[in-house]
C-alpha cells in the first residue's frame, strides 16, 4: 500500500513539472523572437534586423515523445520595421567654364544683329577690302593654329626645295600643351608632305618641323614670321612659335584678313588647305589625314584657302577665302563658343550676303572697351 501511494505522489510530481515545460516550447515556436545583428565598420554600429523580409523560416526542434522533431514556422515581420539602406552618391563639383582671352576682356558682352557666337568676326570685300561685317576686329587675340597660315606663308616664299625630306625629332614634342600627333618621331616626310598636313589637317608635329628647317633654325624662321607681318600691315600681330600651340601667338581679325589676301596669291597653299583628304607616308606607315574644317566637302561651299584653330585661350577660330554669289569674300572669325559655331557663324554671315546681294552689312559693331 505504501509502495503504491509512493507511485502516486511521484507521478503527480513529474506531470506537474512536465507540462509547464512542453507549454513554454509550443509558445516559444509560435512567437519566435527578431534576432538583431550589430555590424562594425569603419568605427560605427549598423543595426540590422535579420528578418529582412517580411517573412522567414525557421527550424524549431519540437521534442514528442522523447523525439526530436524539425517544424516549419513562418514568422511574420511588419514592414514598417524593415530597414531601408539607401546609396549614398557623392556631389560632383561643378567646374565653371573656361575662360577665353576674350571673354576676359569683356567681349562676350558685344552684341551683334547676326547673333554669332564668336565673339570676333570681320568680313571684307576680297577685291576692294571694303568692310561687310565687323565684330571687335581690332582687338588682338591668341590665334591659335590660324599660325600655320603665315608659317606656310613664310615656306613657300622662301623657294625652299619641296621635295627635301624632313625628319620628325624629339624637338618637335609639344611640350607646351602634350598634345598628341600621329607623327612619330623618327617619320620622314617630303617639306611638300609636310606643309600639306600642317594646312589642312593642323599637324603640329609637321608645322615644327617646317620651322626647324628653315635656314637659321627656329628662331630664325619665327623672325621671318614677324617681319612677314610687319611688312603686310599686320600692325597688332606677333609670332612665336610656327605651330600656334603657344598663346602668345596673337593677332586681331583685321590683321589676320591681310594675311589671308596675301596668301591666297600662292597657288600651292590654296591647293593644300582646301583638301579634304590626303595620304603620307612615313618611311614606317601610311597616314590618311582629313580636312579640319568639313566645310570644304560642302557642295555648297566654294572655298578658296581656309585654316582653322583651337587653343582653350584662343577658343575655337576660323579663317576663310569664299565665293557669295559670285563675289570673292574673306571671313575671319575668333573665340567662337561650341565646336561647330564657327562653321555655323560663316553660314549666318553667307545667307545675309545672299539676301542683300552686293550691298555690305549696314551695322558695324566696334569693340566696346
Amino acid at each position: 500500500m505504501f509502495k503504491s501511494a509512493l507511485r502516486v505522489v511521484f507521478s503527480l510530481c513529474a506531470l506537474s513539472v512536465a507540462v509547464p515545460a512542453v507549454h513554454a516550447e509550443h509558445k516559444s515556436a509560435t512567437k519566435p523572437s527578431a534576432k538583431k545583428h550589430v555590424h562594425k565598420k569603419n568605427g560605427k554600429s549598423k543595426i540590422e534586423v535579420a528578418n529582412h523580409a517580411h517573412a522567414k523560416r525557421q527550424h524549431v526542434s519540437h521534442k514528442s515523445h522523447g523525439r526530436s522533431v524539425k517544424k516549419d514556422v513562418v514568422a511574420h515581420v511588419a514592414p514598417s520595421r524593415a530597414v531601408q539602406h539607401v546609396a549614398y552618391t557623392p556631389a560632383v563639383p561643378v567646374m565653371p567654364p573656361v575662360m577665353t582671352a576674350g571673354d576676359l576682356a569683356g567681349l562676350n558682352a558685344t552684341r551683334d544683329p547676326l547673333a554669332l557666337k564668336s565673339n570676333v568676326a570681320f568680313v571684307i570685300d576680297q577685291n576692294n577690302s571694303q568692310v561687310l561685317f565687323e565684330k571687335n576686329s581690332s582687338v588682338p587675340l591668341p590665334i591659335a593654329s590660324l599660325t600655320k597660315l603665315m608659317t606656310a606663308t613664310v615656306v613657300v616664299e622662301a623657294h625652299q626645295d619641296m621635295d627635301e625630306v624632313l625628319e620628325v625629332t624629339a624637338d618637335d614634342i609639344d611640350r607646351e600643351r602634350n598634345s598628341a600627333s600621329r607623327l612619330r618621331i623618327g617619320s620622314r616626310l617630303k617639306r611638300s608632305d609636310m606643309l600639306h598636313i600642317a594646312l589642312m589637317s593642323s599637324e603640329n608635329r609637321a608645322a615644327s618641323a617646317l620651322g626647324r628647317n628653315y635656314p637659321g633654325g627656329l628662331p630664325a624662321f619665327v623672325a621671318a614670321m614677324n617681319a612677314k607681318a610687319k611688312a603686310l600691315g599686320m600692325t597688332s600681330a606677333h609670332y612665336v612659335d610656327s605651330t600656334g600651340l603657344s598663346s602668345q601667338n596673337v593677332a586681331s581679325a583685321r590683321d589676320l584678313s591681310k594675311l589671308v589676301v596675301a596668301a591666297y596669291r600662292h597657288p600651292v597653299i590654296r591647293e593644300y588647305s582646301t583638301d579634304s583628304k590626303y595620304s603620307v607616308n612615313t618611311g614606317r606607315q601610311v597616314l590618311q589625314y582629313i580636312n579640319s574644317n568639313r566645310l570644304v566637302m560642302n557642295p555648297h561651299w566654294e572655298i578658296g584657302l581656309q585654316k582653322t584653330g583651337y587653343i582653350a585661350e584662343a577658343g575655337r577660330c576660323l579663317l576663310m577665302q569664299t565665293r557669295v554669289d559670285g563675289r570673292p569674300v574673306v571671313m575671319v572669325f575668333l573665340d567662337s563658343k561650341g565646336k561647330d559655331s564657327r562653321l555655323a557663324d560663316a553660314g549666318r554671315i553667307r545667307k545675309w550676303l545672299e539676301v542683300n546681294k552686293h550691298q555690305a552689312l549696314t551695322q558695324v559693331v566696334p569693340h566696346q572697351s
